[in-house]
């Protein structure tokens, strides 16, 4: 069979119809399987943790995600100062990321100058590719001596005889502690959520700000009422992202926090979080039971990631409800 217009041989209908089921079929089961890589995984590394942490969880049982003693020489082992120092690093590298990340999503979408705003965009961007360790040793040499001589006495010296809050901000300048391992995070969970927010603004339809600015709205009007409702489903996963990096971050922590295995109501005081415990101490366990209690605190580490990010789809389907 010929065509109309030359010597070429016609495309058969049905044959062309099954190499499209065939490459559809294949397409879908390659897809599939890639989901349960995935999965396979997480249920993978799930598992090995689990088995790796069987010999704490028998010896210490739940008492041992609220025990706070931790002696490598005893062989006695409490995950509460690590799981309490994880979570307070992460709010406070939250409670100043987060605003500083909206603020300067806003500047660059709404505010700033055509001209300064790729520079400022790319300067941003490559924050986030800054490892880890050179923030640790950032942090270490100049940021906690000046947080030693400068910060912390003041804030003593401001809110250290308050009541309620006080407390937090009460002891001796060491410069590295809580408060200073926090606020290296806030500068390192910034470029990512940042440039998420910044995208997320960026998709706002232009007709919409034009309708809310010709209604006479300021610009803080058009962001509160237009743009944050609008975009509200990538903030909540910009928002997870930084935390999500705040929870597992390692080395740059391990360097300014001052791995040490108290809680303290102070935010000076040194503390530890879950990777720097199993990043300082993972060489150094000689035994099954010290061993099997860092691996112990990377399984609560792990639940806790899952967990936050469970809360993020939550928040992401009730805002996709409302």
């Amino acid at each position: 069979m010929t065509t109309e217009f030359g010597d070429s041989p016609a495309i058969d209908p049905q044959l062309h119809t099954r190499r499209l089921r065939r490459q559809d079929r294949f397409f879908f089961w390659l897809a599939w399987g890639s989901a349960t890589v995935v999965v396979l995984v997480l249920l993978g590394v799930l598992l090995s943790l689990l088995s790796e942490a069987l010999p704490a969880l028998r010896q210490f049982g739940l008492p041992f995600l609220w025990t706070e003693r931790w002696s490598p020489a005893k062989d006695i082992y409490g995950a509460a100062a690590p799981i309490f120092g994880t979570l307070v690093t992460s709010a406070i590298a939250m409670l100043i990321g987060v605003p500083a990340s909206f603020g300067i999503a806003i500047f660059l979408t709404e505010l700033c100058p055509k001209v300064l705003r790729r520079p400022i965009g790319i300067a941003i961007e490559l924050l986030a590719g800054i490892p880890s360790i050179i923030y640790g040793l950032w942090g270490f040499f100049v940021f906690a001596p000046w947080m030693a001589a400068h910060v912390e006495p003041f804030l003593t010296a401001t809110f250290g005889e308050l009541p309620i809050i006080g407390v937090l901000f009460q002891g001796a300048p060491y410069g590295i502690g809580m408060l200073t391992a926090g606020i290296v995070l806030a500068i390192m969970i910034l470029p990512f959520i940042t440039s998420v927010t910044r995208d997320v603004f960026e998709t706002v339809p232009v007709m919409l700000r034009e309708s809310a600015y010709g209604l006479g709205m300021t610009t803080w009007e058009v962001v509160r009422h237009v743009i944050i409702p609008y975009t509200r489903l990538g903030l909540v996963g910009g928002v997870m992202l930084g935390l999500g990096r705040a929870l597992g971050e390692t080395m740059a922590v391990t360097f300014v926090i001052g791995n040490s295995h108290r809680i303290h109501a102070s935010l000076l005081a040194p503390g530890t979080t879950i990777s720097a415990a199993i990043a300082n101490e993972f060489t150094e366990a000689t035994t099954t039971l010290y061993s099997s209690s860092l691996v112990a605190l990377g399984l609560i580490l792990f639940v806790i990631t899952f967990i936050v990010l469970g809360l993020a789809k939550w928040l992401t389907g009730r805002s996709e409800s409302f």
